[in-house]
């Protein structure tokens, strides 16, 4: 079986409010059971926001170390989930389940080898 990555795209702004992260996470919790009953899942979390971020890019022979994400865009990584699926499909449908329990868009990909 292959393993693949589930990243949550979070929009950038104010958190939602706590009685409806209390619902989303309530409907995330039930896909992750459904993973766990069907033998995907294998590991899941949310990440704190990106201003707790370190970017460590390569600079010749040094590393320069810079406070948070400087990817442009409205959106940053809120989380993800590594599934193991037989193919492409059984990712996917993993993949549109976590969708609608987090109202948010994600990404499927594969790892490499």
């Amino acid at each position: 079986m292959t393993q693949y990555l589930l990243s949550v795209y979070q929009p950038d702004g104010p958190v939602p409010e706590p009685d409806v992260l209390a619902a989303i996470g309530r409907d995330l919790e039930d896909v992750n059971n459904a993973m766990r009953a069907a033998g995907a899942w294998v590991f899941s979390n949310g990440l704190l926001p990106p201003s707790s971020a370190t970017v460590l890019r390569p600079d010749g022979d040094d590393v320069l170390m810079t406070d948070g994400p400087f990817a442009e865009g409205k959106e940053h990584l809120g989380g993800f989930t590594i599934v193991e699926a037989p193919d492409l499909d059984a990712a996917l449908e993993w993949g549109r389940r976590v969708a609608i329990a987090s109202t948010l868009p994600i990404e499927v990909r594969p790892f490499a080898g």
